[in-house]
């Protein structure tokens, strides 16, 4: 095909279309042992995380080594009200950052990286995001969804010795993957990549190309047609930004992480050799969801750096402030905040650290994992940081330069509320990862019952999906009625002055108690499960919380038995599992006692117009224009606003 072949406009795609497409691209097997896919099937597999894992030493001397550094760079080189009101970071900041060798954190020592595992990249990332979370993302989106990583996991030698060197000291990268028109369903990804030759020519629009505006480097996901020699699908590239025809069109501003460069990218006839595509035709999904399954860690660093700093300011904040004779966090009302504040930072710095080490140490499988940390730690951050609101009072609300101008301290409390918001919506919003955790949740019942609830399936499928679903579930079924939950002395090793065990025991019942609840929703709703998205959502949330019950007690006992904190860790370890306990109960009832139903009648009745009235007595603010923004392919009418940084 001619590469002066017009591309073809946004395909049409149905729904069954665009789920065959992410079906295909996820791993379809499970070749290691996963701690959450099992906790899923109703078994508490606690020897897959028990003892703690830990890194080696040598990895955890040259960790610190690096941390030291980066902490004495960002309190003396990084002015987080600076980025925060000029909305940029200081070239000379990012200049140090790549002296210091902070964007080759996790490239191979070979290539002029730090070769730093997850846990000390994420507290690395953790500690830079305290600093300034512009920086966090920076950092981030360069080495984790960025060239670095999917090259480490998919690309070729030659492709390596040419650009992780340079990603790892000079050059920065990014990911571009969404569109104007595309989010979470790529099915419907429109920028074509045809082949010419021995190159692909690129054109089209990608939004959102957090570090696209400064970047040298593009990780590019384009749609290759099916042509003679050709096998096609979405495709990965690494596009440099200097080609002729590529222009960042925009700097995009947000309600928080004012400082982040991000874009949109337009393409227009740009050559890419064929050298530069990673993996084969086709593979650009499934290279996207495997980096995305570690890459998905960073975001839980940044949340727990968030954590921890809510604690320290609802401390001093607290017990400064005085209401009605004592300090406020001597009030019950004040005090139940900084308390779930303290036990859910300790939690999610326990999830973070869990799930990093098992990626380092590739026994296990983390998609789910991963999944579950960046679910969980971007909606328990935010309601973290909205409760520091809440203890700070009218302060909370008003911002630091505020509080400074007036003479008091400049707490930006109302800037971490913002920053943070992002958190449940990129790389992968909420109600997406409820879908895609409950996907691989329920992998093991699609595999054996699948073609018997599809509706498309013929008579004998269903037949042999039947027997084999007979044989998988006679021997499941039986072991989800008792465990080790309900022997009084099981996991005793947790019990010490404060009993762990019985959070533990309640992590297993309540684990085939979460099992037997989502069969019986399979065997009621069978091939409506899947728009049944309340439910599966809920589904998530057990088990997110039963995930993160189980890692702190793990990591209390590792700070136990390391004389660093024990007692206290194990206090916290006790009072999130309480907390989290309450929140299983609820979710529970909420499974088969909901509004659902009535919540999509109310629905159809919105968007009908039947409650259009309701919207009287207003003005809309909003201006003029289109909902989503035209990205017909062709060349820019706007002024290139890409800055590399040199």
């Amino acid at each position: 095909m001619s590469a002066s072949t017009t591309p073809s406009s946004r395909p049409a795609v149905t729904e069954r279309e665009a789920r065959e497409v992410a079906e295909a691209a996820r791993e379809q097997h499970w070749r290691k042992p996963s701690f959450a896919k099992e906790l899923f099937l109703g078994r508490f597999r606690l020897d897959l995380i028990h003892p703690h894992p830990l890194p080696a030493d040598e990895a955890a001397e040259r960790g610190e080594e690096f941390l030291a550094k980066l902490r004495d760079f960002v309190e003396t080189k990084v002015d987080g009200a600076l980025i925060e009101r000029e909305a940029r970071i200081p070239d000379e900041v990012i200049d140090g950052l790549k002296e210091l060798g902070a964007f080759g954190m996790k490239i191979d020592t070979k290539y002029g990286g730090l070769g730093l595992g997850q846990v000390y990249y994420n507290k690395a990332l953790a500690l830079a995001g305290s600093a300034s979370p512009a920086i966090g993302v920076l950092l981030s989106a360069h080495q984790s969804i960025g060239v670095p990583q999917p090259l480490k996991l998919f690309g070729t030698q030659e492709q390596r010795e040419r650009f992780l060197p340079r990603c790892a000291r000079t050059d920065i990268s990014a990911f571009l993957l969404t569109e104007p028109d595309v989010g979470s369903d790529p099915a419907r990804l429109a920028t074509t990549a045809v082949p010419d030759g021995d190159d692909y020519v690129l054109d089209g629009v990608k939004l959102w190309t957090t570090n696209g505006v400064v970047a040298d480097l593009l990780v590019v996901m384009a749609r290759v047609p099916k042509s003679e020699g050709h096998r096609g699908g979405i495709t990965a590239f690494v596009v440099e930004t200097n080609s002729p025809g590529v222009t960042v069109e925009n700097r995009n501003a947000f309600m928080g992480l004012r400082g982040i460069e991000n874009g949109v990218t337009r393409f227009h006839q740009v050559r890419v050799p064929a050298a530069n595509r990673v993996g084969e035709e086709g593979q650009g999904l499934k290279i996207a969801l495997t980096t995305l399954n570690t890459g998905r860690l960073s975001l839980p660093a940044s949340c727990v750096a968030a954590g921890k700093w809510c604690l320290k300011i609802a401390r001093e904040w607290s017990a400064a402030r005085e209401q009605w004779g004592k300090p406020v966090a001597h009030h019950e009302a004040v005090g139940s905040k900084i308390s779930f504040i303290a036990a859910t930072t300790f939690a999610l710095e326990a999830v973070t650290d869990l799930a990093s080490q098992m990626a380092d140490e590739d026994r296990n499988d983390i998609r789910i994992e991963g999944a579950l940390a960046k679910l969980y730690a971007s909606e328990m951050a935010w309601t973290m940081a909205d409760e520091l609101v809440q203890i700070r009072g009218g302060r909370g609300f008003e911002t630091a330069e505020s509080l400074r101008a007036r003479g008091e301290r400049g707490v930006p409390a109302e800037q971490l509320l913002r920053d943070l918001r992002i958190n449940r919506i990129f790389e992968g919003s909420t109600e997406i990862m409820h879908l895609l955790i409950a996907r691989e949740a329920v992998d093991a019942h699609l595999s054996v019952a699948g073609d018997l609830i599809d509706p498309e399936k013929s008579l004998g499928d269903k037949a042999r999906a039947g027997a084999n679903a007979g044989v998988f579930y006679a021997k499941w079924l039986p072991k989800l009625v008792a465990g080790p939950g309900q022997l009084p002395a099981s996991y005793g090793e947790f019990k010490h002055d404060v009993d762990l065990s019985g959070h533990l025991r309640y992590v297993e019942r309540t684990a085939r108690k979460l099992a037997r609840s989502t069969f019986y929703a399979m065997s009621r709703w069978q091939g409506r499960m899947e728009s049944k998205q309340g439910f599966l959502g809920r589904i998530v949330d057990i088990g997110a919380e039963l995930f993160a019950m189980s890692a702190s007690c793990v990591r209390a006992e590792l700070l136990r038995s390391q004389g660093d904190h024990g007692r206290e860790a194990y206090q916290l370890a006790d009072v999130f599992c309480r907390q989290a306990r309450i929140r299983v109960e609820e979710l529970f009832t909420r499974l088969w006692t909901n509004t659902d139903d009535l919540d999509r009648k109310v629905v159809k009745g919105v968007l009908s117009g039947t409650y259009e009235w309701l919207e009287q007595g207003i003005v809309d603010p909003s201006g003029e224009g289109p909902w989503i923004a035209d990205a017909t392919p062709g060349p820019s009418q706007k002024e290139n606003v890409h800055r590399p940084i040199r």
